[in-house]
């Protein structure tokens, strides 16, 4: 109501203004309603500056409640919550990752339960939505309770960076855990591993930890790796320091950012440099943590290594 009265008074004051200017001085105001104008413009500033407090308690990561799975056995928070980026046509890959380290049934849940380690392959829904390819995800998922379907999302290759997007987005607000991992659906885990690096890591507030690497930035769209926005990065033509995007981890805080500013966030070409993007002017612990760097055969004490 208080808001109602003060956009009334200021279309007042407005035409009042307008009043004075053709009478040339002459007094058309009241005192009354110079005090209502003077109140509405304090009240103002003061709605300003509530707006002011809540951006930054989002910049601080204050979301809402947790809705959906977010506690395993006893009530402890999950370690990681870990999403398999995969798309139609690739349940191969899929059964490949279950054997390999992910498990099925009572094993899935035991690594929830035990490990703190709650992994999830990670798809859209098809273009043509309720179609074959949406059909086929529904029956696996029925059959394994291991995915997120992002139903807001359309599968394709080239939405990649949006798509990781929505999957930080998407736990944040699902999964009360300490990080958040993404991973390709061709990549083997050393879930002991991986969880014994990230307990170390815990007490770090804004962490993003994988394999760092840079490179060059292709500005030839007949190149495999074309970058639209090359131009961007500079005369040099190289990527700024990012986490490779076979796995990497983000930590709580900083997925609650992606959720929150998800609408501003700018992508590239590639999901790796995107998430790396976004963390740039934040202040972010950047861990080089050479155990993320993944190759075709596992090396003693690696975290992961390709399953092709």
């Amino acid at each position: 109501m208080l808001q109602e009265d003060c956009g009334r008074m200021h279309r007042i004051g407005f035409i009042l203004l307008m009043s004075l200017k053709k009478l040339q001085g002459r007094s058309a105001i009241s005192v009354d309603d110079s005090l209502k104008v003077i109140a509405c413009r304090e009240q103002q500033k003061k709605l300003s500056a509530l707006q002011m407090e809540l951006a930054a308690a989002r910049e601080e990561g204050f979301v809402p409640k947790y809705h959906g799975r977010n506690k395993a056995k006893g009530g402890k928070k999950p370690l990681v919550v870990i999403g398999i980026l995969t798309s139609f046509g690739r349940k191969s890959k899929r059964d490949a990752v279950r054997k390999a380290w992910m498990g099925t049934g009572t094993a899935l849940k035991k690594m929830e339960n035990e490990k703190g380690i709650v992994p999830q392959f990670v798809i859209g829904r098809s273009e043509n939505r309720g179609d074959s390819l949406d059909l086929d995800i529904d029956i696996e998922n029925r059959q394994n309770n291991d995915f997120i379907i992002l139903e807001d999302h359309v599968e394709t290759s080239k939405e990649l960076p949006k798509k990781t997007m929505y999957f930080f987005a998407h736990v944040a607000n699902n999964w009360e855990a300490e990080f958040y991992a993404k991973v390709n659906d061709d990549v083997y885990i050393n879930i002991d591993v991986l969880g014994n690096t990230l307990a170390a890591h815990v007490s770090d507030p804004r962490v993003y930890m994988g394999c760092m690497k840079s490179g060059e930035v292709f500005s030839e769209p007949n190149q495999k790796w074309y970058e639209p926005e090359w131009w961007k990065f500079g005369d040099g033509k190289s990527y700024f320091r990012h986490a490779s995007g076979e796995i990497f981890v983000i930590s709580q805080a900083l997925a609650k950012f992606v959720s929150i500013n998800r609408s501003n966030l700018r992508t590239y070409a590639h999901d790796d440099v995107s998430v790396g993007s976004w963390f740039i002017g934040l202040d972010v612990k950047h861990i080089d943590e050479r155990k993320f760097c993944c190759s075709s055969w596992a090396s003693s004490g690696a975290i992961c290594a390709g399953v092709r």
